[in-house]
């Protein structure tokens, strides 16, 4: 590290050496020298003066790049495409006539940003995989345990601590499906030209429009992909960034969502993420636990779904055939937005492979409002012994705001039933009423929703997906 000159955290902090690697220069460089061969055997099959000695040559320097000979070039051609070109040359002078042939900067530029896209997608869907089984697994340990629900962070009808990890779950699912979505139909710019006519091959291939159309499927084909646009500009449009990133920034939103529940659980003692025995929590306060890791997930969350803003303008702002006011804003968005998003996946599995759950303090907080959300209940097996229904619900209504006030005025227990059994309008023992406040019996179909969501959609997605299973995450601070 070198610490007179800044560094990204996203590099020294947060993202993992994968998904650097895959926004690194070298492999940059050495796409473009898989770009350059590809284009050297589709033009040597259809019919171009490029011999299979030339393509061999090219083959055997493929990944030695001799990078201090294309940084010297560059300081005098200012040029960084011509100067990997004149590089390549100086390896290969057999073939250094015929590389790039017909080609402009874009061909190996942003054919090279949709492959680096493609597999940073790629990453992405592989611990998107590896969060599902994780997540899924927590739901299913506890599909059965009742838990306090909340809206508005009000007290509401009780849920289970496995039904509510399905929400996040689903929303990580419609992520997975978006992300798919990409990797299907990502597409190479091809060799266009310079304002995508292909002008430069009709004059190398003397006019003959079906070799050109062959020449985009066969760079797509021997780099792995389905096809090229059918029309550009001189760029790939700039659309296919903003598109990408949204599925991103759509990942950030879902792990913020859950960081974000995650903190309230941790506040009132139900659930806890992660924390080692020789952490410290607080300089001062040796005695907490805060909650780090889910915050770092939404402090990068807010990064990556403000930055998806930045190819949207760049895609709006394109001038006809093409102009440069993209390049530096793309390849600062759309890679910190990767290293950002991955970093977050980082942690996000982390974090559900140690979540740490109180089961009597959630039973506690259930039962101090469980006797309020009872009271219907209550009524009816009132009514069974042969009370008055609308006198009863009025009767309700007094010892639950009575209730209510020692609880939220006095700071004392809720004594609600207390009162219920000890009014002989409800004819009903305390015993009676603790029966009927079985927290399972209002959780309605928590459990088998839970089960239901698991097996017809997580499941089959894992068994698909199943060679992608099975990685280690390491969160370096």
């Amino acid at each position: 590290m070198q610490k007179n000159t800044y560094e990204t955290p996203l590099n020294s902090r947060y993202a993992s050496k994968e998904m650097q690697y895959i926004f690194s220069p070298d492999f940059k460089f050495k796409t473009w020298r898989k770009l350059w061969i590809a284009l050297a055997e589709a033009e040597h099959e259809l019919g171009l003066p490029v011999t299979q000695e030339q393509i061999d040559e090219l083959k055997a320097h493929a990944d030695d790049i001799n990078y201090e000979v294309a940084i010297e070039e560059e300081k005098k051609r200012r040029h960084d495409v011509m100067s990997h070109v004149y590089a390549y040359g100086v390896q290969c002078p057999n073939a250094k006539g015929i590389i790039h042939l017909g080609a402009t900067s874009c061909y190996v530029g942003d054919n090279t940003d949709v492959i680096t896209m493609t597999e940073g997608l790629k990453l992405i869907e592989k611990k998107l995989v590896n969060l599902l089984d994780k997540l899924s697994k927590f739901a299913i340990e506890y599909k059965d345990l009742p838990t306090l629900g909340f809206t508005h962070y009000q007290p509401a009808q009780p849920t289970t601590v496995g039904k509510r990890a399905t929400l996040w779950l689903q929303d990580v699912l419609l992520d997975y499906y978006e992300v798919e979505h990409r990797l299907e139909t990502m597409r190479l710019l091809g060799s266009k030209g310079t304002t995508g006519t292909q002008a430069s091959f009709m004059e190398l291939f003397e006019g003959d429009e079906e070799k050109i159309r062959q020449l985009d499927q066969k760079i797509a084909d021997k780099m792995g992909f389905a096809a090229c646009y059918p029309v550009s500009g001189q760029t790939y449009s700039r659309k296919l960034d903003y598109q990408v990133v949204s599925v991103l920034s759509g990942i950030a939103q879902s792990a913020s969502k859950f960081a974000n529940d995650l903190r309230l659980l941790q506040h009132m003692k139900e659930i806890e993420e992660p924390f080692e025995k020789t952490q410290i929590g607080s300089s001062a306060m040796a005695y907490k636990r805060n909650p780090m890791r889910s915050e770092r997930i939404c402090s990068l969350a807010r990064y990556v779904t403000s930055d998806a803003l930045n190819p949207a303008l760049t895609a709006s702002t394109q001038w006809l055939e093409r102009t440069l006011d993209d390049s530096a804003n793309k390849r600062i968005s759309v890679a910190e937005a990767f290293l950002a998003t991955d970093a977050i996946l980082e942690l996000y599995i982390n974090v559900v492979s140690g979540l740490v759950v109180y089961p009597k303090m959630i039973e506690k907080h259930l039962l101090e409002e469980l006797p309020f959300m009872a009271t219907e209940n209550i009524m009816m097996e009132a009514v069974k012994k042969g009370g008055d229904r609308q006198d009863l619900h009025e009767h309700i209504r007094v010892h639950s705001m009575d209730a209510g006030k020692v609880v939220k005025v006095d700071g004392g227990q809720n004594d609600l039933l207390q009162r219920i059994a000890n009014d002989p309008a409800f004819g009903m023992t305390l015993e009676e009423l603790e029966a009927v406040m079985e927290p399972k019996n209002f959780v309605g179909r928590a459990p088998s929703q839970t089960q239901e969501f698991v097996d017809g959609y997580i499941k089959p997605v894992l068994e698909e997906k199943k060679d992608l299973l099975g990685i280690d995450v390491e969160i370096n601070v």
